[in-house]
């Protein structure tokens, strides 16, 4: 056993964040390295010494083995934690590890990289008696061999590479003209994320369930599961929520697919955290084999709220070559955990990635709430990184108490600044689907209208306009400095109204008041006279009457742009109405923009080629996921102002067709 003191964190953001805490527990020295994005992270002020690693872009920074390895053998780090994505599933960085003599805090090369191909990963299990889905994966990478051994399995089915996750290089063919275009983009996108463009193909499950059970080993052969989350609710993908216990799974078949879990965690000698993923068959109840993650999962969290474990200090604790302590029949769920991931995405359009900064960040006083995060007020979410802001994870007795829970977290919580998915949120918690617990992986697609999340009542719309005013109302009388003894807004005709115009999203808000004195006015929004009574200021807080009934709002401000949170409505964003109108940018007729910021990652188009409506012109990426621009006529290519490679603005003007 060789003792772990110091250990440096190959990660950033939450996850750093939750390591350097457990490393503080334990009386371990945490070593964070950041990048240039992230030189005011909070993960880095939390580590007990911090440095600097490279440019802004993962690959200069945070997936630079050597440079990782180096700064861990200059500041005599003992162990390096590789967290979730980056280098945490890559064999090579993990042999590298074991050659400087530094321990890798994950399991075994020999298990990542038996585990790293889907294509070897269902062989193996197959040898080893657990169940997985009738497809091909084989050496023949041939759009012909692909093609005809798709043709036998039969449609619909599903393209998934061989490397990586999270839903990258994944594509459902529901018939045969689609397939040849599938497999390019599939593998595309796969050999851009993962560097490997090899695909398996799997027969698809239309009603399923994504199941998986978290497992551990040890050096001495023991392998335990740690019970199971159930990740069902996903968009692309991208996981949604996580919960356990599963509300479909019952002791027997939980037991069943626990001990298949186990068997594949032993078939691999396996000797840290993983996790074995099933789809669960709604229709059949059968269950089969997806993949192992040979890290630490995003929802790790779940797990620890209903057992009590920190599987981090188990993670270090089995590197450093403890036996495990805790064995199958001591594991026992207590209560129900949920976790919802708060991203930076905009739900009204098409959940594109959102950049910003976060200007204010507040979490509600809940008992059983824990949430994972390195954001704080002033936070900016950048481009070139995940646009995760927190994981929001609610312990309670039972699934009824944690859902209600994490409801009241959402319409609580103050992330103001820019645009979220806290609306959408709390909007699937409103579902009765989601309440019962009646779904599969394709709930989201098929039944949840996204762009009803935002959608803001009338009453919601007024109070925010009201709240605004008010706070900029105080702000101007705290600042003006000559004849203060003059009513707030006083002109030569007393029985005018002050008046500001304010857009919430596509309604405009005409609000008009009258300043009585003793803070008191009397408001027209629209056609509703409201009485209206400023009750206390301490900004960015403010209390207010409207017709008696008292509010409480929260408010930032950027610009004309501010940002209104009151717990009735949730998060608004109003932008103050110019008193005259702005010059608008000329827009290029027959030009296409970028909707985000974002990379360009392949041109499909040439200057002077004709083009179909619907042709797809070029692929950008932009917090790691692709998004294809497409035309929205015929015409033909006119100018391309773009190169593969180059990193844009949201609104740079990427090409013109005519």
């Amino acid at each position: 056993m060789k003792p772990i003191n110091t250990i440096l964190i190959a990660n950033r953001g939450e996850i750093a964040s939750r390591i350097i805490r457990t490393c503080r527990k334990m009386g371990i020295k945490s070593i964070a390295v950041f990048s240039d994005a992230d030189s005011e992270g909070l993960f880095v002020q939390e580590a007990d010494t911090a440095v600097h690693i490279g440019e802004s872009s993962p690959t200069a920074s945070y997936l630079n083995q050597e440079m990782v390895i180096e700064v861990a053998k200059q500041q005599g780090a003992d162990a390096i934690h590789p967290g979730y994505g980056f280098l945490s599933e890559n064999t090579s960085f993990a042999k590298k590890c074991e050659d400087a003599g530094i321990i890798f805090i994950g399991p075994n090369p020999a298990a990542i990289e038996a585990m790293g191909s889907k294509s070897r990963a269902k062989t193996i299990m197959r040898e080893h008696e657990v169940p997985v889905i009738p497809g091909y994966q084989g050496e023949d990478q041939s759009v012909e061999r692909l093609v005809k051994e798709a043709k036998k399995i039969g449609f619909p089915l599903l393209l998934k590479a061989t490397a990586g996750g999270g839903g990258k290089g994944m594509r459902i063919v529901h018939k045969a003209s689609e397939l040849e275009a599938s497999i390019a983009g599939a593998q595309r996108e796969s050999k851009s994320s993962f560097g490997d463009d090899e695909l398996i193909i799997e027969k698809y499950i239309a009603k399923g369930r994504h199941i998986e059970f978290q497992i551990f080993g040890d050096q001495h052969g023991n392998a335990i599961h740690i019970l199971e989350r159930e990740c069902t609710i996903q968009r692309r993908y991208q996981k949604v929520l996580e919960e356990s216990p599963s509300p479909v799974l019952d002791e027997k078949l939980r037991q069943v697919m626990g001990d298949a879990a186990v068997k594949a965690a032993k078939a691999l000698n396996y000797d840290n955290a993983g996790t074995v993923e099933f789809i669960f068959d709604d229709t059949s109840r059968e269950f089969f084999f997806l993949e192992v993650n040979t890290r630490l999962q995003v929802e790790h969290p779940v797990t620890e709220e209903i057992t009590g474990l920190d599987l981090v200090a188990l993670q270090i604790e089995v590197a450093e070559g403890k036996p495990l302590p805790i064995q199958q029949s001591e594991v026992k769920a207590n209560g129900y955990a949920i976790e919802a991931r708060l991203y930076a995405e905009d739900p009204n359009n098409d959940f594109l990635p959102a950049t910003g900064v976060v200007e204010l960040w507040e979490v509600p006083p809940v008992e059983g709430l824990r949430i994972e995060t390195a954001i704080k007020s002033g936070s900016e979410i950048s481009i070139h990184y995940d646009p995760m802001i927190a994981k929001l994870i609610v312990w309670d007795t039972n699934r009824r108490a944690a859902h209600r829970k994490m409801a009241y977290t959402l319409r609580h919580l103050k992330c103001l600044g820019l645009t979220t998915n806290q609306d959408f949120l709390l909007h699937l918690f409103e579902q009765p689907a989601i309440q019962q617990g009646d779904y599969d992986t394709h709930y989201i697609k098929n039944h949840f209208d996204a762009t009803k999340s935002g959608v803001k009542s009338a009453l919601q719309q007024e109070l925010a306009a009201i709240a605004t005013t008010l706070a900029n109302w105080k702000q101007r009388e705290q600042q003006r400095t000559l004849l203060r003894g003059i009513p707030s807004g006083w002109r030569n005709n007393r029985y005018a109204p002050q008046e500001v115009t304010y857009l919430s999203g596509e309604s405009e808000l005409k609000t008009q008041y009258i300043a009585k004195g003793d803070q008191t006015f009397d408001f027209w929004v629209g056609d509703n006279q409201r009485a209206v009574s400023l009750i206390r200021t301490e900004a960015p807080n403010l209390s207010f009457r409207v017709d008696g009934v008292q509010y409480q709002a929260t408010m930032t401000q950027n610009g004309n742009q501010v940002f209104a949170h009151l717990p009735e409505s949730g998060n608004i964003t109003l932008i103050e109405k110019e008193r005259f109108p702005a010059k608008e940018t000329e827009k290029v007729k027959g030009g296409y923009e970028a909707p985000m910021p974002s990379q360009i990652i392949k041109i499909l188009v040439e200057q002077g080629q004709a083009v179909k409506s619907g042709d797809s012109l070029m692929i950008i990426s932009s917090m790691k996921m692709e998004n294809t621009i497409a035309a929205d006529k015929d015409g033909k290519v006119a100018e391309i102002y773009a190169t593969e490679g180059q990193s844009v603005e949201a609104g740079f003007l990427l090409l013109k067709v005519e």
